[in-house]
């Protein structure tokens, strides 16, 4: 159940990512600021810690983990670099 939280949480903060990316772009006129790949760069670090937590804390292996991990930052950062190919212009990419 904590892997599908995690999971939901990356998508819900990708989401806000790619639009606060979106307003500031509108603002400026250009595509300056990527949202999906700034998530994947945070993205990446959230679960790094969660990782942490769960081996270290939690008391899992870090082999049980690495399954997780795949899971949490893989699923969000994939869809966080399609959106970034689809919606940014092809100079920004």
């Amino acid at each position: 159940m904590h892997t599908l939280r995690i999971t939901l949480i990356g998508l819900i903060l990708l989401s806000l990512f790619v639009f606060v990316a979106a307003q500031i772009n509108r603002r400026k006129n250009r595509q300056d600021v990527n949202g999906g790949r700034l998530f994947i760069l945070v993205w990446l670090v959230v679960s790094i810690a969660n990782f942490s937590v769960g081996v270290f804390i939690a008391g899992y292996s870090v082999l049980t983990e690495l399954g997780v991990h795949v899971v949490v930052f893989g699923l969000p950062a994939a869809v966080a670099w399609f959106m970034s190919r689809k919606f940014c212009s092809k100079s920004n990419r």
